[in-house]
């Protein structure tokens, strides 16, 4: 649902997009803009609840690979939407390592200041 949400979204503020394979790691949307000029890979995570985002287990990568990632928070009643730049994100992932396991994921104290920033992509037309 989450996934879907954020496409609705990203149509409504004029982009092209389509979900890529569900296999596919790390970008889960592409979109254009209306005259073709402006291409964006989109990462999204839905989350039922305020809980951490998780990112994967490599720390030099944290899971991130597409030009964004869009946190899609209780997207079954009143969605909510956190819209920031992999790059801008990079700095505030938590890395921990548990019984020689590491793990990456951003807490919502870390990503809740993004939300509703779809201005951090723009507009597609």
């Amino acid at each position: 649902m989450g996934l879907y949400a954020v496409c609705y979204e990203l149509s409504k503020r004029g982009w092209n997009v389509m979900p890529t394979s569900r296999n596919a790691k790390g970008i889960d949307v592409l979109g254009y803009s209306q005259c073709g000029k402006r291409t964006i890979t989109v990462q999204v995570k839905a989350l039922s609840d305020p809980s951490p985002v998780p990112l994967g287990t490599d720390p030099g990568l944290c899971g991130l690979i597409a030009d964004y990632l869009i946190i899609a928070r209780r997207v079954r009643d009143v969605p909510e939407f956190f819209i920031v730049t992999t790059a801008a994100v990079r700095p505030l992932v938590h890395v921990g390592v548990k019984n020689g396991k590491t793990s990456c994921w951003l807490q919502p104290k870390a990503y809740e200041r993004f939300q509703d920033q779809w201005d951090t992509i723009g507009r597609g037309w």
